[in-house]
């Protein structure tokens, strides 16, 4: 559940009093560590596809790095709304759990080694015709000289997101820093093309908005009971190795979600 924004108390507690108006019920066969760690990844994957995009049957998606664990909820709840889904692999290993998925994505496109032009995959898959939204992870603002050496060589360029961005299509984005040059917001203009900022704190910024919230939370439980969805978590972690869990999230060394177990 939440907190509300005129709560008196604070959540880090053993025991804490809420209203059962700002709570949701876990359904019993979903386990602890599956709904935990899918409350910010079922968040913001609800968030962008739900009331950014509103993907529907039909459409075509593309996630970037799916194999994240925001990526593989994306990649389900894609698909459960009927969406044909591409999605990129940074690792070979990334590629196999990929393409394990079912039901299967429509392409796996591999760019850990720098080879495949993710625009070119896209709009060989689509028929010419790009795809209708565009799921970041973040994205190359420079060209590769100018580009700070801190940043993944696997994120792909904006000029290439699009590139591939069909007519009428909405790219999601994770880059809070994003530039766009005048070239770049016309070729947005001709294609009737919109950018939404993906940040999951905006349900907790009104108490307007608070009943969306329990609303998104509520659906992402529901989902993992209800369709199967298999979220990326490691192995639950005891209590006395959260600091050196945090550390490695921090570091972003994980690739699966923590979640620590009381």
């Amino acid at each position: 559940g939440i907190l509300p924004l005129d709560s008196e108390q604070s959540g880090l507690c053993e025991v804490i009093l809420v209203h059962e108006h700002y709570l949701v019920q876990k359904p019993e066969k979903v386990c602890w560590a599956a709904a935990a760690g899918t409350v910010r990844d079922g968040l913001r994957a609800y968030t962008a596809l739900h009331y950014l995009a509103q993907a529907s049957p039909g459409k075509t998606v593309l996630v970037l790095d799916a194999a994240s664990p925001f990526g593989t909820i994306a990649v389900q709840l894609a698909q459960h709304r009927g969406a044909k889904v591409i999605s990129t692999a940074h690792s070979l290993e990334d590629r196999q759990f990929l393409e394990r998925l079912r039901p299967p994505v429509a392409r796996v496109v591999d760019v850990s080694h720098g080879k495949a032009d993710v625009a070119e995959s896209c709009l060989e898959e689509t028929g010419g015709l790009g795809v209708d939204v565009v799921l970041d992870t973040g994205v190359k603002l420079y060209s590769a000289e100018d580009e700070p050496t801190s940043k993944s060589q696997l994120l792909p360029h904006k000029h290439d997101i699009i590139t591939l961005l069909g007519v009428g299509g909405h790219w999601i984005t994770t880059e809070k820093n994003l530039q766009l040059d005048p070239p770049d917001s016309h070729s947005l203009f001709l294609k009737g093309a919109t950018v939404s900022f993906l940040n999951d704190e905006i349900w907790n910024l009104s108490n307007v908005q608070q009943g969306k919230y329990l609303y998104i939370l509520l659906c992402a439980q529901q989902t993992l009971f209800l369709f199967h969805f298999r979220p990326q978590l490691d192995e639950p972690i005891p209590l006395y190795e959260a600091k050196v869990s945090m550390e490695i999230v921090q570091k972003n060394q994980a690739r699966k979600r923590q979640v620590i177990q009381f």
